[in-house]
């Protein structure tokens, strides 16, 4: 299961490895995967969007890339990470862009859009709603405090790590619901297992800030897709996203598909992108 062509690009905290593909006078698509999985998450989608001509371009994100691994959870609050993705496109020559992310992904993508909308020529966020609307989904919704209760773990400093990797990592495999291909599953274990990466890749829960349930209302087109399989994320976020969108919006809603929209889904969702970035 493999796709595009392996890169790199520098920015400020070291370098990032990508996946590229796509004619490379087409219009650019940034794919920002989340957690646990790399830029190998969007294997399933990217076919699509290159046929239709688009130049795809998926970053393997800070704390996933060896040599973007900085120590310290400071290194990775999510207005950091929405910083990087405004330095990737600058290294890559890319002035205006399409913006894809799902979960830490789409959290990501979220901050860029409220905050660079300059850059985006259209987002598509996948699972994770406004950060806003996630917030006051938590202040709203038993059943939403539920689904996030597992967060209490990850921010927790260390014991998340042994959890995750004891007994040849089966609760990390566990975590994909048997829902993501097993060669994907084996990469992604064998990259968190790397010195640092699972730290890292926890960081972004660590790192987790009040203000993101103060994020703006964005202003470019959008489309969010969710799930209603989904454990991690319920309704009423998904639903409040609208509140927070002042632009052309769409929501997408896919029934009878997890949380792993990307690898279960791959075709609905890249309808959902080329709908939004247009054929």
């Amino acid at each position: 299961m493999t796709w595009g062509h392996a890169a790199t690009a520098d920015i400020t905290i070291g370098t990032l490895d990508l996946r590229v593909d796509g004619p490379a006078d087409g219009p650019p698509v940034v794919l920002l995967h989340g957690f646990p999985q790399t830029s190998l998450s969007w294997a399933g989608v990217v076919p699509r969007l290159v046929d239709a001509g688009y130049r795809v371009i998926a970053p393997d994100q800070r704390g996933y890339s060896p040599r973007a691994r900085p120590v310290g959870t400071e290194h990775y609050a999510t207005d950091v990470l929405a910083d990087d993705v405004v330095e990737l496109a600058d290294a890559l020559g890319l002035n205006t862009f399409h913006l894809v992310g799902h979960d830490w992904g789409a959290s990501v993508a979220w901050v860029v859009a409220a905050r660079r909308a300059d850059r985006l020529r259209s987002l598509t966020a996948v699972s994770v709603p406004h950060l806003a609307a996630f917030g006051q989904s938590l202040a709203k919704s038993e059943e939403q405090r539920e689904m996030s209760r597992y967060m209490q773990l990850f921010r927790q400093e260390g014991r998340p790590e042994d959890v995750l990797l004891e007994d040849g990592a089966r609760r990390l495999v566990d975590f994909y619901e048997g829902r993501v291909p097993d060669d994907a599953v084996a990469e992604y274990v064998r990259i968190l297992s790397e010195s640092g990466a699972l730290t890292a890749a926890l960081n972004y829960y660590r790192a987790m800030g009040s203000w993101m349930s103060e994020l703006p209302a964005v202003t470019v087109p959008t489309t969010f897709v969710w799930s209603d399989g989904d454990r991690a994320l319920g309704r009423v976020g998904a639903e409040l996203t609208a509140d927070f969108v002042e632009a052309e919006y769409r929501f997408v809603e896919l029934a009878g598909v997890t949380h792993w929209i990307p690898d279960e889904a791959p075709d609905a969702l890249a309808d959902a992108i080329l709908d939004r970035a247009g054929r």
